[in-house]
């Protein structure tokens, strides 16, 4: 046994344990035979710093795993970092730029080059990061989304769907960011509020019998119009349909057809559509019958006016927001411009390039991804996959039905070169090899190989298989069996192979779970659960498990867990705009790692955000000191680690009641971290330890601290570290070597068996009984204001045989924690009386305090606090406050309501003690 320092330094603490468990191989010991357990972590960008997000998320996996490890299991959590194409590209770029070099100065190769030189120096970053979280990851394993094995696994996976006819190249509309010159994901753009304008428009009929109106918040988009839409059932424009407008400008003349896009409620009911540059449009435009590769396109890849047909010369090469302003002149010159409101507009920018987003017609990669969805959807219908709140399921319904291709290429040089040659006559090859590729196409044809890579969001789909060996053994020691194979599940045989229908079913057991029916990487395929925030649930999560159905036939985990997001105190969302993000490393520096990480549990509740409180962070740091001054009390009165995994034997009531009470805490716990109630879990340990352990326990047997004692506390202690240590790592590491001279660290520790066979429910009645009884004596001495160093005695009425025994075994307890004295006879003038059961207790105050004064003193304070409380119901009963004031206002308003009840009570229920 060490004895503790009087300070707790959480800095010091973290450094040395953290270079400790890492150098020793801790956060993942040899275990052979063990049960596999496995998480992976959503690959933070690898030009990323720890945010708050990633401090919840992580924080949570970090739990579940090290509650895996405690648990015997063969807990691996793997880490690794996403290639991030853009973010990377732009950083480099930006780096370059410092000395005046261009990427396109130094060519591809060269490029690529400085790219992996910048990751080499700078890359690391985040997962330096992560350590000072306490992340117990399997760093001898981690990852690169570019690393030789995972880009295998990325060029089989696309060569295999390209043959399975699952991806192809299409000309479609996509989400152009002009600033980049790439198409984005939905993820990366951020829609804003943008004040701008309406234009109304006039555009002829074409036999000159009269127009037609419709408006747009970009004009410019005039110059592609193929048509204009009404309602078939519009009564106004029946007698229009079939016939043809003449465009303003450039003369084109485009048909007007019937489509339900267009609302008669809306304006003049007339829509124009431009099917190369609006989402919806170019819908429209199918259903009219306009093939993807003859709808016009007015802009080039920097968002420049280019020629479609009639466009005038001086309009050629134009920024579009140049253009905007000329066309607008143009159009007021000919008397088409009928009116211009001004408007707020949603508008989409790309959230690195601050550049607005176009909907822009160009060839891509796509995957046929509503035909990879159909297993997903089912594996959650059928729970192989269990969703965590399920409140999510209908979004992921919802949105899984109505899936998209998947675009899965950009316009970048670094990430995942697309495994596809282009030959001259328009040929495509796709194979993992350009050898390969110049077998298909034959020798001698030249071949081009597309400049364009894959979407990081096509590679990291594959994480919770291709990080593990997939598609063969990647030399880290994970045994690959074959992937597509199910064996037999209860008496049913699924012989899947590669390139069969995607729809393939699932078995599942009798309880739900999806079946493993063959260990698959190792035994690690399933992966045992995901932990994800709910924004990346159809970017990432429903996309791996697109993949592991179809690659792996069988999902790719068994439980996803969706949590929230962290939030302002007052509930907005953080960003940097605001000025309202948090620094977790500022928070850890401060209050200490163990500080954060309880807070981001302890307020972890399934569908909710967390509203970031300081306070609480500091609150839990104090937490943790009052653990440390627990062991602190233990040292000095001999109490050290446990020798035995069971309680040990005990017969004072006060032993046998703290046991009781560790063993439902224990359960507790067990409980919540199984229905992933990060909350409750923390909750449970923390009463446990807070209250039960340090306020009551360690008070109780002051002056009494026997042998039995010593081994009964000691057991107890080691319990809350070994079950606090998934929440708060360090400290517990460090008190469980503090408390005693160990054979093992706490990370490779066992944990509790909540074993209640052997309790004595009535030593458990006893000291919850004295607890009560204890706390209304101090209650009532702090409410009717009796000196703190006043002993007084005590008389007691109406009590049974029980309670009589009761006060006889525990008079000393109750004159040292409650300075009261029992006392024979019925007391005599004015007294408090408390009830506790049957009996009541009674404790005389003449001449202890001014009777008179105090009753004065309750009355006076009784009335402020109920006007007080009855001004606060005015305003919440009114309904123009509550509809029309600012929510947390009315919340507000609500907690003061409660808080000014509950003191009239207590004031009340004082006054009335006096008798």
């Amino acid at each position: 046994m060490t004895e503790l320092p009087k300070t707790f330094d959480p800095a010091e603490i973290e450094r040395r344990w953290y270079a400790h468990w890492e150098s020793n191989n801790l956060f993942r010991p040899e275990r052979p035979g063990a049960e596999p357990w496995t998480i992976v972590n959503p690959p933070p960008n690898v030009t990323g710093s720890l945010h708050i997000g990633h401090a919840l998320d992580n924080t949570l996996q970090d739990i579940l795993t090290r509650h895996a490890r405690l648990k015997g299991k063969d807990a691996m959590w793997v880490v690794g970092t996403d290639h991030a194409g853009i973010a990377t590209q732009m950083v480099v770029e930006r780096n370059l730029a410092k000395d005046g070099v261009k990427r396109t100065d130094l060519g591809r190769d060269a490029f690529v080059d400085k790219v992996w030189e910048w990751k080499a120096e700078f890359g690391g970053q985040i997962t330096r990061q992560l350590r000072r979280l306490g992340c117990s990851m399997d760093w001898s394993n981690e990852r690169f989304t570019m690393d030789e094995g995972f880009s295998a696994a990325v060029l089989k996976v696309f060569v295999e769907l390209y043959r399975q006819g699952l991806l192809y190249r299409d000309k479609r509309l996509v989400n152009w960011d002009a600033g980049l010159g790439t198409a984005i994901s939905d993820l990366e753009v951020e829609t804003r509020e943008v004040q701008g304008k309406f234009w109304h428009l006039s555009y002829p009929l074409a036999d000159g019998s009269g127009a037609i109106a419709v408006a747009t918040t970009r004009p410019e988009t005039m110059l592609a119009d193929m048509a204009v839409a009404v309602h078939p059932t519009d009564e106004r424009y029946a007698a229009l349909i079939g016939k043809q407008v003449k465009l303003p400008i450039t003369g084109r003349l485009i048909p007007i057809v019937a489509d339900e896009h267009a609302d008669p409620e809306l304006g003049s009911g007339a829509v124009k559509i431009t099917p190369g540059h609006d989402f919806n449009d170019f819908e429209v435009g199918r259903r009219a019958g306009i093939e993807a590769r003859d709808m016009l396109n007015m802009l080039d890849a920097k968002a420049r006016i280019v020629d479609c047909g009639g466009v005038p010369a001086e309009l050629i090469g134009l920024d579009r927001f140049e253009a905007r302003a000329r066309i607008v002149a143009l159009l007021e010159e000919d008397g088409t411009l009928l009116r211009v409101e001004d408007r707020t507009i949603q508008t989409p920018y790309g959230d690195r390039s601050g550049t607005v987003i176009e909907p822009w017609l160009t060839d891509q990669w796509y995957v046929d991804a509503k035909t990879l969805a159909a297993p997903a959807i089912e594996a959650v219908q059928t729970g192989a996959i269990r969703l965590v709140p399920k409140t999510w399921e209908k979004t992921f319904f919802n949105w899984m039905e109505n899936i998209q291709p998947w675009c899965v290429s950009r316009q970048l040089w670094w990430g995942h070169q697309i495994p596809a040659w282009f030959a001259d006559d328009g040929r495509v090859f796709v194979a993992e090899t350009e050898a390969e590729a110049q077998g298909q196409a034959g020798e001698g044809v030249p071949l081009t190989r597309d400049p364009d890579v894959l979407d990081t969001w096509f590679s990291s789909a594959l994480w919770p298989f291709a990080t593990l060996g997939w598609p063969g053994d990647d030399g880290k020691g994970l045994a690959v069996t074959t992937p597509f194979a199910l064996s037999e599940v209860e008496g049913q045989a699924n012989t899947a192979t590669p390139g069969a229908d995607a729809s393939t079913s699932l078995s599942t057991n009798g309880e739900g779970a999806g079946t493993a029916p063959r260990p698959k990487l190792a035994g690690r395929y399933p992966n045992d659960v995901l932990v994800s925030g709910f924004d990346i649930l159809f970017f990432w999560d429903a996309r791996m498990m697109m993949q592991g159905l179809h690659f792996l036939h069988d999902v790719p985990f068994r439980t996803l867990y969706l949590h929230g997001l962290v939030r302002a105190a007052d509930g907005s969302k953080m960003s940097k705009s605001k000025g309202n993000t948090v620094d977790p490393l500022g928070l850890i520096d401060q209050y200490g790692a163990d500080a954060l990480r309880f807070f981001m549990a302890a307020m972890e509740s399934q569908g909710r955000d967390i509203k970031m409180d300081e306070r609480r962070v500091e609150g839990y740091r104090n937490f943790a000191t009052k653990l440390w001054n627990a062991c602190r009390f233990a040292q000095a009165n001999g109490i050290g680690g446990s020798t035995t995994l069971e309680p040990p034997a005990a017969t004072h009531a006060v032993n046998k009641w703290i046991v009781a009470e560790c063993v439902e805490a224990i359960q507790a716990v067990d409980l919540a971290l199984g229905e992933y109630r990060f909350d409750a879990a923390a909750n449970a340990i923390y009463q446990f330890t807070w209250s039960r352990f340090c306020d009551w326990y360690l008070e109780l047997i002051k002056g009494a601290v026997d042998e039995e004692t010593k081994a009964v506390a000691g057991w107890v202690l080691d319990q809350i570290l070994v079950v606090l240590h998934p929440f708060m790592p360090f400290v517990t590491e460090e008190l469980w070597h503090g408390l005693a001279t160990r054979d093992h660290d706490l990370i490779v520790g066992k944990w509790p068996q909540a074993d209640a066979r052997a309790l004595d429910p009535e030593a458990i009645r006893e000291v919850d009984w004295l607890i009560r009884l204890v706390s209304e004596v101090r209650a009532a001495r702090t409410e009717l204001n009796v000196p703190p160093g006043a002993r007084l005695p005590i008389h007691v009425r109406d009590a049974g045989a029980g309670t009589l025994g009761r006060l006889d075994r525990q008079r000393a307890v109750l004159a040292r924690m409650a300075r009261v004295d029992l006392a024979e006879g019925e007391a005599s003038g004015g007294a408090a009386q408390v009830v506790v059961d049957e009996a009541t207790f009674v404790l005389p105050l003449e001449g202890v305090i001014d009777l008179a004064a105090e009753r004065a003193r309750l009355s006076k304070a009784i009335a402020a606090a109920e006007k007080e409380r009855d001004a606060l119901n005015g305003r919440l009963s009114n309904a123009s406050f509550v509809e029309r004031a600012k929510p947390e206002a009315v919340e507000k308003a609500r907690s003061d309501y409660a808080d000014k009840q509950a003191e009239a009570a207590r004031l009340h229920a004082a006054l009335g003690r006096l008798g």
